[in-house]
């Protein structure tokens, strides 16, 4: 089982190092060099996010984070994080898991997010939709990723 818990501000910087070292230990065959590093710039933006969003942290047993995931604005999954040596290991599903169901107390119907190519076939397991793809870019660099939407509520109860 893991601790999912609300992420601490003087975590944030230690967020922004998982949220690097993931980026830049993508897969080299889904991302290349020059998009990982310009993904992995944008750090500053990551800690106004972090700042302004709402923030669960996946922890081991020492209490230190492993993997993050952010609600900003509410209605919408921002980032999904996890430090490389812990991929794999169910932490991302459980902060999906946990978001999902802290978006169902607030009442809210659906959630979105725009998914890297890593993130999106977990998501798919977990039930979200993708609506479109779309292209961006970062630094000058372009990127795919897909916008995707779950239900969290059933229309008739």
């Amino acid at each position: 089982m893991h601790r999912i818990r609300e992420l601490r501000r003087e975590e944030h910087c230690e967020a922004i190092r998982i949220y690097q070292q993931a980026v830049l230990s993508c897969d080299q065959e889904l991302y290349t060099e020059a998009q990982r590093e310009a993904w992995a710039s944008q750090g500053s933006s990551i800690r106004t996010q972090l700042q302004r969003g709402h923030a669960l942290a996946s922890e081991q047993d020492d209490g230190r984070i492993v993997a993050f995931a952010l609600r900003d604005p509410r209605q919408r999954l921002a980032l999904l994080y996890c430090h490389p040596r812990a991929q794999r290991h169910g932490h991302g599903r459980a902060l999906i898991e946990a978001v999902e169901a802290r978006a169902a107390r607030d009442e809210l119907l659906e959630l979105q997010t725009e998914a890297s190519l890593i993130s999106t076939p977990l998501l798919l397991k977990l039930g979200w939709r993708i609506r479109w793809r779309e292209e961006l870019l970062i630094r000058g660099v372009s990127f795919e990723r897909f916008n995707l939407s779950k239900g969290l509520k059933p229309i008739l109860s």
